[in-house]
Order: C-alpha cells, then sequence, then structure tokens
C-alpha cells in the first residue's frame, strides 16, 4: 500500500514537474512569417526531390538543407529558433503550415498542367510520326507489288502516278 502510495505521488510529482513548459524568447533575427513559409516549402519539395532522385542530388553535390539555407540567406540556427518560436503557438503555426499546404497545392496543379499539355504535344507527335511511318510501309508495300503500280503518298493521301 505504501509503495502505491509513493509511486503515485512521484508520478503526480513528475507530471507537475513538467508542466511548467515557458514560451521560448523572441529571437532577435527571427524569420518573418511569410518567408519561414517559403523556407518550409522549399523543404518539402527538397525533400521530395531527395525521396526521389538521391542520387542525381548526391551527383551533384547538392546537400539539401545547406542549398535552402543558402538561399534564403539564413543558417540553421536561425532557422530552429524561429521554428521553435512559432510552433509554440499552435495558431500561427497552424496559418504558416496552411500557407505552406496551399503553396504546394498551386505549385503541383501548375506542374500537372505543364505535364499534360506535354503529354498532348507528345501524343501529337508521336501520331504524326506513326502516320509518316505507315504511309511509308504503305508506298513500299505497293511498289514492290507486282500486279499493282506504285503511287506516291502525297499529304497523307494517295495520288496516282502519271502514264509515261
Amino acid at each position: 500500500m505504501k509503495k502505491k502510495l509513493i509511486i503515485v505521488l512521484l508520478m503526480s510529482l513528475l507530471l507537475v514537474a513538467c508542466y511548467d513548459v515557458k514560451k521560448p524568447k523572441k529571437p532577435a533575427n527571427l524569420i518573418p512569417k511569410d518567408k519561414m513559409v517559403a523556407v518550409l516549402v522549399d523543404m518539402a519539395i527538397m525533400s521530395s526531390a531527395k525521396g526521389v532522385n538521391k542520387k542525381k542530388l548526391e551527383m551533384n553535390g547538392v546537400v539539401p538543407e545547406d542549398y535552402i539555407y543558402e538561399r534564403h540567406n539564413i543558417d540553421s540556427t536561425i532557422f530552429s529558433e524561429s521554428n521553435a518560436y512559432y510552433a509554440f503557438d499552435i495558431k500561427t503555426y497552424d496559418v504558416i503550415y496552411t500557407k505552406v499546404k496551399d503553396s504546394l497545392t498551386v505549385l503541383r496543379d501548375k506542374y500537372k498542367a505543364i505535364e499534360t499539355k506535354e503529354k498532348k504535344e507528345k501524343e501529337k507527335v508521336d501520331s504524326v510520326k506513326r502516320a509518316k511511318i505507315a504511309s511509308e510501309k504503305n508506298l513500299k508495300y505497293e511498289q514492290g507489288s507486282p500486279t499493282k503500280k506504285a503511287k506516291p503518298i502525297i499529304n497523307g493521301q494517295l495520288n496516282p502516278l502519271k502514264s509515261n
């Protein structure tokens, strides 16, 4: 009985002692919210790129975190202090991450539209190539046929040869 009471008291003391979490002080070089959104968007993109083409990044000597810090003129300390400061206030952090999510959605839609356009153009070019190949095969077939005279294909249509 005494052991259980002591354990309960120690657990209660531990919970009460850990409860007093203080808000981090505002860093002197706090990253503005808009810039923080841009940094987090770049980090998400770089993380995806690292997952897909890690070897290409390594071959080109790109270190993702260093690239992002250099691009935004910050260092890891400034980022971690700003991130901790914003993360303490859940509402502010939620607003930041909502903007990050929206930015990533806009970028995804933009690149999907480009991909769709390129796919349609490729299909058009491929269909033209297939048509040319088919017309060349037809011309060769008709030229090789002993019973038929060769008929050239002009603009995708058969045109009869003029008699000599």
